[in-house]
């Protein structure tokens, strides 16, 4: 059976991204920046014929995909499963603000994510892996032997990451970061995942 390929993008810098805000479901637009690093990567990526493009439905997920592609959002599938994890009342707040409140969760949220537990309503890394899991197995049911790009969220892309390396969310924390416009691929076969790149942003 021929391979699927997935190209794994977090979108690029935001306006909260620069004040050191925490997103989440929660939104802020791209900066002049975020948009030149998503327009360097569709450069790179200019001749990668995409069967299917896949987003979270945030504006700042939407946007990038855009830029990359150069589609309009009609042609884009959206799927909440892709969305950035839900950190309860940490959204909009200020990430020295949340340190200091909220020391314990705050390390566990990087360190020790098998361990975190949101303030307020929220999800746990486990229900988070739960339905990014199901988003990517609907588009490899969808997309058999095709190239998809899907553009997502800084810890829904190393929670994905984590679990088709094989390791454990207690394992995740050793992970390095997924930078803003980052390109990671994974090659299925027969569903077995091969990690090409990871978290690449050689492109900006």
């Amino acid at each position: 059976m021929t391979a699927t390929t997935i190209y794994f993008v977090r979108h690029g810098q935001t306006q909260w991204n620069l004040e050191q805000k925490m997103q989440g479901h929660m939104d802020s637009p791209l900066t002049p920046e975020g948009r030149r690093q998503a327009a360097r990567l569709g450069d790179r990526l200019q001749m990668v014929k995409f069967d299917a493009i896949y987003s979270s439905p945030s504006p700042r997920a939407l946007t990038t995909a855009q830029i990359i592609s150069g589609s309009t959002a009609d042609n884009i599938m959206k799927l909440d499963e892709l969305k950035e994890i839900h950190m309860g009342v940490w959204e909009g707040q200020s990430a020295p603000a949340i340190q200091n409140e909220h020391s314990g969760e705050w390390e566990h949220f990087f360190k020790a994510p098998h361990l975190y537990r949101p303030t307020g309503q929220g999800e746990t890394f486990s229900e988070l892996l739960d339905r990014t899991i199901t988003a990517v197995e609907k588009i490899l049911q969808d997309c058999k032997g095709e190239t998809v790009l899907v553009v997502s969220h800084r810890m829904t892309l190393k929670t994905l990451m984590n679990h088709y390396s094989g390791m454990q969310l207690s394992d995740m924390g050793d992970l390095p970061d997924v930078p803003s416009a980052s390109l990671s691929k994974i090659v299925f076969h027969h569903s077995e995942p091969t990690i090409e790149l990871y978290g690449d942003s050689s492109h900006y």
